[in-house]
């Protein structure tokens, strides 16, 4: 948990009754101006580095935050106060996107910084809930700022104001609650200041972490009030790296050394407490193969000689054969999402047990595991010196490795098949992959997609590969590479989209112009949804509602010619270059020229809506219909049947 943040000594003497120090002064401003002049004076340190916890404010305007927050971030940036510093004020054209920007940049920051997002009463607050959810789940820091009603309530009901009969208290920004770490409605000016202490403790705290909430009434925004100036003073929070306790590290050495075939799986807590050199060593040490999630893919280099691979649904089968026979799980910094455990088959031994180290209690607990609550970093180097000596049997190790090399010869052909006439996604992937630098950032979130990266790509550090996969969500990734690109400006940004994604939310594309932000788009179109028409073939739905196709007279159904979208002529027409490829010989020269120009571009290619994807070695749980009339559903429900034998609780 992090600590409380540094104080002089002087702020904490001689306190007089209402809680001010002697000969303390005050300061005039709106609540809007002083939680400006508060988020600019807000750091993290970790490891003895210092940096702003905020980089700037992503905002768009409206009658619910115009006079307040947008008014006290056009005076930051025109006439701030003396010492004032600067809160950036970045314009995104949509409330959703600019969550997710925010998201990307906290990510790409490792959590120690992040952005914060206005937003207008009603639809534009409301539009920011999936972005709070998706970053509540992969646990990142993000400061939500909503609009909401007048807390005076003489507009009553104000425009936009969801009025529910039961209470006047309850404004759609209630619908915050179940996806936020934390959230606070103030209703008046003084309750900015406990709110405000408590919702950074929240945003810097590597367990607790998630999207923080202040619900702003739009005449609170507005209202003036005696500050102490105290409440803006620069102020470090300490984010820190808890140890592990000695009784719970000795249960897990001593679980590690009587394990015959144990398998670590790196989670994404591998990469936000950096310690992949200490994963490394771990695995050095002791030859234990090392397995990794969409988050933690990176967290080991593809090419160790214990990395094995992704594992789970969308997995290799070198990493889900080592799974499916391990007697010992280690998870480092991972909360086992259905598709880590292939909706828990995959851990296929009958007395398979569990040891996880995580920062937070509840993943450290999952599925009955000998409990190490620690950071990522202290818990391995921790574990590697109370394993001193210890190695597993060399033949596990052969074995490992051989598994690897056979799941390399299969990548290589996922990579170069040749595919037509048009070609496979799998092979654009295999371009990219070899193309793109070691600490290049690689940025996808939905479809069919994810599936194929975490089997195929060959991340080479813990930079490069950015995939968001606890809420895959559609329409993250163009955002999420603004966000990405404002973190690490030095670093080429690749997003990789689907036309699906791309008609979802291609509008920071015109963000990205504006701050000229040197991104790369790769625009995959294959007319449909390739995930999710391979899926609803699998549960004999037979892909229906998964093409873009044009409604028939005669039939009237989704079954006539495509539909004719010119997503180049959209993409250019934000004032993007396009390049439109045919080939995978064309899309690497285009990959070339797009990474030698000085501003964003977008690269096109069509790709086979069918495939063909990697070759599956583990299953998802999607219940089929139990009752059809289709052929096709009643045979994939014996299928479903079958499978689901495998499945079980982890006790």
């Amino acid at each position: 948990m992090s600590a409380a943040p540094d104080e002089r000594p002087s702020d904490r003497t001689d306190r007089q009754p209402g809680g001010q120090p002697p000969g303390s002064s005050t300061e005039r401003l709106t609540v809007g101006q002083a939680l400006v002049r508060f988020l600019a004076a807000q750091y993290t340190e970790r490891d003895g580095v210092e940096q702003a916890l905020f980089a700037g404010v992503f905002g768009i305007f409206g009658h619910g935050n115009v006079a307040g927050i947008g008014q006290a971030l056009v005076q930051n940036e025109v006439d701030p106060a003396p010492g004032e510093d600067r809160l950036k004020y970045f314009h995104a054209r949509n409330e959703q996107a600019m969550v997710h920007a925010a998201v990307a940049f906290a990510r790409t920051k490792n959590r120690l910084q992040t952005m914060a997002c206005t937003a207008s009463i009603g639809p534009g607050s409301t539009n920011m809930v999936t972005g709070a959810a998706l970053a509540t789940i992969d646990r990142i820091p993000v400061l939500l700022l909503p609009s909401d009603i007048f807390a005076t309530r003489f507009p009553d009901p104000v425009l936009q104001q969801l009025e529910d009969p039961r209470s006047l208290d309850v404004s759609v920004n209630d619908a915050f609650k179940p996806v936020s770490r934390f959230w606070d409605r103030i209703n008046r000016p003084e309750q900015l200041i406990p709110s405000a202490l408590a919702a950074m403790r929240v945003l810097t705290d590597p367990a607790e972490t998630g999207a923080v909430t202040l619900c702003l009434p739009q005449d609170v925004q507005a209202e003036g009030h005696d500050w102490p100036v105290e409440f803006f003073r620069r102020r470090v929070w300490h984010v820190a790296r808890p140890v592990p306790e000695t009784a719970a590290l000795a249960r897990a050495t001593a679980a590690i050394r009587a394990a015959k075939r144990p398998l670590l799986v790196a989670g994404g807590g591998v990469i936000y407490s950096e310690a992949s050199a200490e994963l490394a060593a771990f695995a050095d040490a002791t030859g234990i193969p090392v397995a990794d999630t969409q988050a933690g893919k990176g967290a080991i280099a593809f090419d160790h000689p214990s990395a094995v691979g992704g594992v789970g649904a969308t997995g290799t089968a070198a990493a889900n054969a080592l799974a499916a026979e391990a007697d010992l799980v280690i998870g480092v910094g991972t909360r086992y999402t259905d598709f880590t455990t292939a909706s828990h088959t995959v851990f296929a031994d009958r007395d398979v047990a569990f040891v996880n180290v995580n920062v937070l209690a509840f993943d450290a607990a999952k599925h009955a595991a000998d409990m190490v609550v620690a950071d990522a970093r202290e818990g391995l180097r921790a574990l590697t010196e109370a394993l001193a000596g210890h190695r597993v049997d060399p033949a596990y190790e052969t074995r490992s490795t051989r598994l690897a090399a056979e799941w390399a010869a299969v990548t290589d052909e996922c990579y170069h098949r040749g595919h037509g006439p048009l070609p496979a996604q799998t092979e654009v992937f295999g371009a990219l992959n070899e193309l793109m630098g070691d600490e290049d950032i690689l940025i996808n979130a939905a479809g069919s997609m994810p599936g194929d990266l975490q089997a195929l790509w060959r991340a080479r550090s813990p930079h490069q590969y950015h995939l968001e996969y606890g809420y895959s969500c559609m329409g993250y990734e163009i955002p999420a590479a603004m966000g990405a690109k404002l973190a690490a400006p030095e670093r080429e940004v690749v997003a990789i989209v689907g036309d699906g994604t791309y008609q979802m939310m291609p509008a920071e594309l015109a963000t990205i112009v504006a701050e000229n932000l040197k991104v790369i788009v790769v625009l995959l179109q294959n007319h449909g949804y390739a995930s999710i028409g391979a899926l609803s073939e699998s549960v004999g739905s037979q892909r229906f509602g998964t093409r873009y196709r044009m409604r028939t007279d005669d039939t009237d159904l989704l079954d006539g010619p495509p539909v004719p979208l010119d997503l180049v002529a959209n993409a250019r027409s934000f004032g993007l270059d396009v390049i439109e490829t045919a080939t995978i010989e064309e899309f690497r020269d285009a990959y070339a020229t797009a990474a030698a120009a000085p501003r964003a571009t977008v690269i096109h290619i069509e790709t086979d809506l069918q495939g063909p994807n990697p070759p599956s070695s583990a299953w998802w749980d999607v219940p089929v219909a139990a009752e059809s009339r289709l052929a096709s559903t009643r045979i994939a429900h014996e299928a479903y049947l079958e499978a689901k034998k495998n499945q079980r609780h982890y006790l």
